[in-house]
């Protein structure tokens, strides 16, 4: 009886004695087995898409063990291969090893140690399939359409953008920092007739009081002290266009009074004279601060509050749809990957672990700057951590609990280090031989974490 929802395990022997055996073995560990006494007959159920671990005998008729390995190398060098061999094959199965073979094990073997390479190595393919299903979808996103993600919240803001961006209404975008007010307010241009225009951005929160009203009004030359030459202002400059205001809940007192006028009227009067000239703009204005709240709102006027605020947009943060931090994780990796001229490495449990339970505060920001310190080789946050507790691990006692701990450590550096033991030995600082002896004592394979 096999569990539609285990992992698929491909077993081949030509001793069907020892097949029936092995199939009940694994079916009672919970794994799905299509089991075939010829090679031949298991190759025609396997392509790139298979989710699972292929177990072996090497030695069988037409097309033995080691063939058989070779041709799902070429058909994917990922799908772990476990050989099983006799004491005189050993050569012949270290020697797959290092052709990238997952495991070999010696008849007879105990069940137990067939389970447990059969278990790590499911883990690895699903991994594996996760990070390239995620890859792929990630592929799929236009480099023009950031505004990645699969979850209910995202789908109703691409449509709500997608609604109102040709109806030239002014748009307050609120988010926390790094959410992706920016790249709302660039999509709304982008899908708008006002495309051919100027998208013009402007951080009200970095320009002091003394130079905000030239940047956003324009001047004249003499108008002012070192104005020694005319300038056309960002509102100006964006007429045609969209003009983007972000943090606009630091721009200066006097300065929202000119801009209430200029929302009221589309007009504006450059510093040092008093030409009247019109503009055509659609404004998108993005805050970090509820502005509707007076207490969070300070001294931002309310007047210019409600002319702003025809239509709201809020950006969920990151920790309100964690099921698209991994997708816009590897979406960020393949541009950093394309940037830096490197490959994307591949992406460890402790990593994707890292993805789902960090809050992410800096939100879509602090990931793709995630992604690029981990194309670096610098997984800064991904550290192992102690398992949480569960009610499987909340009875334990501290030996066990440290004994789990220290075995992920060995792990998560192992697997940082692409399963090189020097390089591991001296991150974990520990002798040869005890890191050798906490393998068997925790049942580690090396060879899992080479790449």
């Amino acid at each position: 009886m096999t569990n539609d929802n285990a992992a698929p395990v491909i077993l081949i022997d030509d001793d069907r004695d020892l097949l029936k055996a092995t199939v009940q073995t694994l079916e009672l560990a919970g794994f799905s087995v299509s089991a075939f006494a010829v090679a031949t007959e298991a190759l025609a159920g396997l392509d790139a898409g298979f989710t699972g671990v292929v177990v072996s005998d090497i030695r069988m008729p037409q097309i033995d063990g080691l063939q058989l390995f070779n041709r799902i190398l070429r058909l994917d060098a990922d799908i772990p291969v476990i050989l099983v061999t006799g004491h005189g094959d050993i050569a012949m199965a270290v020697k797959a090893i290092k052709d990238g073979a997952y495991d070999f094990i010696t008849k007879p073997f105990a069940a137990d140690r067939l389970v447990q390479s059969v278990r790590r190595a499911a883990e690895k393919r699903c991994l594996v399939m996760e990070n390239r299903a995620l890859r792929e979808a990630a592929g799929e996103a236009q480099d023009g359409l950031p505004l990645i993600g699969q979850t209910p919240a995202m789908d109703r803001l691409r449509r709500t953008l997608r609604q109102i961006a040709d109806t030239d209404v002014d748009v307050l975008v609120t988010g926390e920092t790094g959410s992706g007010k920016e790249v709302v307010a660039s999509l709304l241009h982008r899908w708008s007739r006002r495309a051919k225009g100027n998208f013009v951005a402007l951080n009200c929160g970095t320009l002091p009081e003394t130079v905000i009203e030239s940047e956003l009004f324009g001047h004249e030359a003499g108008a002012f002290t070192g104005a020694q030459k005319k300038r056309i202002g960002r509102i100006e400059h964006a007429s045609g266009g969209t003009l983007f205001l972000d943090e606009i809940e630091s721009m200066p007192v006097s300065t929202q009074v000119q801009m209430l006028r200029v929302l009221e009227m589309r007009e504006v009067t450059p510093l040092g004279t008093n030409e009247v000239r019109p503009v055509d703009l659609r404004v998108v204005a993005a805050a970090k601060v509820d502005l509707g709240d007076p207490r969070q709102r300070g001294t931002f006027r309310e007047d210019l509050y409600y002319r702003l605020n025809v239509v709201t947009i809020s950006i969920p943060p990151l920790r309100e749809r964690r099921d698209d931090v991994a997708l816009l994780f590897f979406y960020f990796a393949e541009r950093a990957a394309a940037r830096f001229h490197r490959q994307v490495p591949a992406v460890p449990a402790s990593v994707h672990r890292h993805l789902s339970d960090h809050d992410w505060p800096g939100n879509v920001r602090e990931l793709a700057h995630f992604a690029e310190r981990f194309v670096l080789g610098l997984e800064e946050g991904a550290e192992a951590q102690p398992p949480a507790p569960t009610e499987s691990n909340a009875a334990m006692k501290l030996p066990e609990r440290l004994e789990r701990y220290e075995a992920d450590i060995i792990r998560e550096t192992l697997g940082r280090n692409d399963g090189d033991v020097r390089r591991t030995i001296e991150a974990l600082g520990i002798p040869r031989k005890t890191f050798y002896d906490k393998l068997q004592r925790h049942g580690i394979v090396r060879s899992d974490f080479s790449r």
